[in-house]
């Protein structure tokens, strides 16, 4: 069965990347649409994603990750797309992984399929190493599933389990908080090995303040049903 695919690129002052991750996903010629979604860049990022052929939508200030993945989402779902791929827009996801997530999901066996890299962490640095694991299995115990690398971006996941979600956070939490929610309403998380690529893309994580966000999102989670 074919699934109608929306790739959704949420991105900050990465002009000199998202054109080539745009084109990368265009040059597999898998006929998928791709959304960009700036989140208040303050450089050429609109004009590089346009001009590769991506529809743009704006955000007229930095509002988080996770607001701009529900930006994607909410046009997902109004423009009755299956499933939506979410990937950054740095070049740290290799858009050959795609037609790999794509027949994951077309296999019937999953609602969200999330990218691994914890098969292959030789270039990871230690201390990521570390917080991948750690995270990965709190978050595998609140989604009741197991989830190798739940703080992996690289995804695909069935506009189902979107359609009325209600997500309470805002940047990288977000992405916990889709798999813990989905996870607890019974839909299926598997996942499939990908690479792990470093550029020299600056990093928007605040390690103090997005550890605090991952540890209010934990208590709040361990409230909903």
């Amino acid at each position: 069965m074919t699934v109608k695919t929306l790739v959704i690129i949420p991105c900050k002052d990465l002009e000199n990347h998202i054109g080539n991750v745009v084109r990368a996903v265009d040059d597999l010629d898998c006929g998928l649409d791709v959304l960009v979604v700036n989140d208040g860049s303050l450089d050429g990022t609109t004009r590089a994603a346009r001009g590769a052929g991506a529809e743009v939508i704006e955000h007229s200030s930095n509002m988080g990750k996770g607001a701009a993945l529900k930006t994607g989402f909410d046009y997902a779902v109004k423009h009755d797309y299956d499933a939506v791929i979410t990937m950054d827009g740095d070049e740290q996801h290799d858009a050959a992984s795609i037609p790999d997530f794509i027949k994951a999901l077309e296999s019937g066996k999953w609602d969200i399929v999330v990218g691994s890299r914890m098969g292959e962490v030789k270039d990871m640095p230690g201390v990521r190493i570390w917080t991948n694991q750690t995270t990965s299995r709190v978050i595998s115990r609140l989604a009741r599933q197991d989830i190798p690398d739940s703080q992996s971006g690289y995804r695909i996941i069935r506009t189902t389990p979107l359609e009325g979600m209600e997500l309470v956070t805002k940047r990288y939490d977000t992405e916990s908080e889709i798999l813990i929610r989905a996870g607890r309403r019974g839909f299926r998380i598997g996942s499939i090995p990908i690479e792990s690529i470093y550029t020299d893309g600056v990093s928007h994580i605040n390690p103090v303040v997005d550890t605090l966000r991952f540890l209010r999102l934990v208590w709040r989670s361990l409230f909903w049903r």
